[in-house]
This record gives structure tokens, C-alpha cells and sequence, in this order.
């Protein structure tokens, strides 16, 4: 019999607002596709994007992208915290600039709701720039909720009127 082995399907947003942005982007999907036990599946278009909490500093440059994994979400997690370390971010408080961000958006069906990680993320509907790569690599998904992200998408245009985003 061959091996098994349970993969989840997860979403990751990537984002970046210091030095060369497109490559920060690039460096991290190519440290990520060298974690064992993760293959990328999708990558959305990039998207230039306003600064989101804090608005006082450089436009970013997100992605999202679906992956499967067998690694369980924390192990995930510390794994592209390491990346994030390894590009040169610098934790100086909430929504600073950043060389890369990397967030765990969604994983698998799971609701995950610990100090260190939060799935779905906790400001996941409110993100156009989080949302509408979403919904480019999987229009039809289906969230942990039982919204499917179309919805949640149709609602979060209609309070920011799409402002901010421009995809390149």
C-alpha cells in the first residue's frame, strides 16, 4: 500500500512596502516552495495596495496563495515566521512597514483561535487586499463560516468602494 498522508489546503497572504517589493514577494514564494511537506498550488496576480491600520508610510504589494501542507498550522506558521525573519522583517509594532509579511489566512476548514495564531484571520472580510486575490485563485471558496468568500468579498466593496487596489 502506498503512504498516506493528509494534506490541507491553506491560504496565504503575502505582503510587502519596503525596498524591492516584487522581489520580497518572489524571495518568500521560493523559500516557501523549499519547506518540506508544502507544494504551492496558486498564486494570485500581485496587487498594489494602500497602507491598511496604519496609513502613514508606503503603498505594499500582496499576493495570496494556496498551498497544501502537511505540517499543522503552528508548525506552518513558525516555519514563515522564519522566512519573514530570514528577509530582514522587523517587528516594530502593529501594521508597520515591512520587507515581508506572511499571514496564515485560512487553513483547511479549521477555525484556530490561540494567542500565537488566528484562522480565519482576524481582519480577513475587512481586507480588499486580501480578499480579492482570494477570490481570484478560488472564486467558488467556501469559508470556515459557510459565507463563501464571493459574499464576504460583494460586502467588503461595498464599505470600501474598492479603493486602494490596483492589480499589476
Amino acid at each position: 500500500m502506498g503512504e498516506y498522508s493528509l494534506k490541507n489546503k491553506v491560504y496565504i497572504g503575502l505582503g510587502s512596502n519596503v525596498g524591492n517589493k516584487s522581489e520580497n514577494i518572489h524571495k518568500a514564494l521560493k523559500l516557501m516552495a523549499e519547506i518540506k511537506g508544502v507544494k504551492i498550488n496558486k498564486l494570485s496576480s500581485l496587487y498594489k495596495t494602500a497602507p491598511w491600520g496604519r496609513t502613514d508610510q508606503d503603498d505594499f504589494i500582496n499576493q495570496v496563495i494556496e498551498i497544501e501542507t502537511e505540517l499543522s498550522a503552528i508548525d506552518l506558521l513558525h516555519d514563515l515566521q522564519n522566512i519573514e525573519i530570514k528577509l530582514g522583517r522587523q517587528r516594530n509594532g502593529k501594521w508597520s512597514p515591512r520587507t515581508i509579511d506572511l499571514d496564515v489566512l485560512l487553513y483547511g476548514e479549521e477555525t484556530i483561535d490561540l494567542e500565537e495564531l488566528k484562522v480565519p484571520h482576524p481582519y480577513f472580510a475587512e481586507r480588499l487586499f486580501v480578499l480579492i486575490p482570494l477570490a481570484e485563485i478560488n472564486p467558488g471558496l467556501g469559508l470556515p463560516d459557510g459565507t463563501k468568500i464571493e459574499e464576504v468579498l460583494t460586502r467588503a466593496r461595498a464599505r470600501f468602494e474598492g479603493k486602494g487596489i490596483i492589480k499589476l
